[in-house]
């Protein structure tokens, strides 16, 4: 299933917006707006299924707002450009690892060396515990 969301053509679902970046800069940082917003509807896409859009809401629960929007920001180069392109390969990458499904555990047995370790253990842990017991009337002669 995931590799075919990177075949999938999003952009006309995707909105962007651009601000000003925040944090220290020159006077070029004022006027040019550099930081790019991505927002993306997953409950009004029409590129998803029922299903795939059932798991994003429970795998990107914490970072959709109410109405359903997946925002990503990006304002790492000078570059708006870069920025649309950083934002784009992040957004994709989320979506590919919410849908791509967690391969199931194998349940394996212990190995025979793992075992006899753990005898070991347990027996070193009775002779230490036996040896903090006071002296009792069973132990006299």
């Amino acid at each position: 299933m995931s590799h075919t969301i990177r075949n999938v053509d999003f952009s006309p679902e995707m909105n962007f917006k651009t601000t000003t970046s925040s944090g220290k800069g020159g006077q070029h940082v004022n006027k040019v707006s550099s930081r790019v917003i991505l927002k993306f509807n997953v409950l009004k896409s029409e590129l998803l299924s029922l299903e795939q859009k059932d798991i994003l809401t429970s795998a990107l629960g914490n970072r959709l707002d109410t109405k359903g929007n997946l925002q990503i920001s990006s304002q790492k180069t000078r570059s708006q450009h870069q920025n649309k392109t950083i934002v784009t390969e992040r957004f994709y990458s989320l979506l590919e690892n919410a849908l791509t499904p967690e391969a199931e555990r194998i349940p394996t047995k212990p190995s025979r060396s793992s075992k006899i370790k753990r005898i070991k253990k347990k027996k070193q842990v009775a002779e230490k515990k036996q040896r903090r017991q006071k002296p009792g009337i069973d132990s006299l002669p």
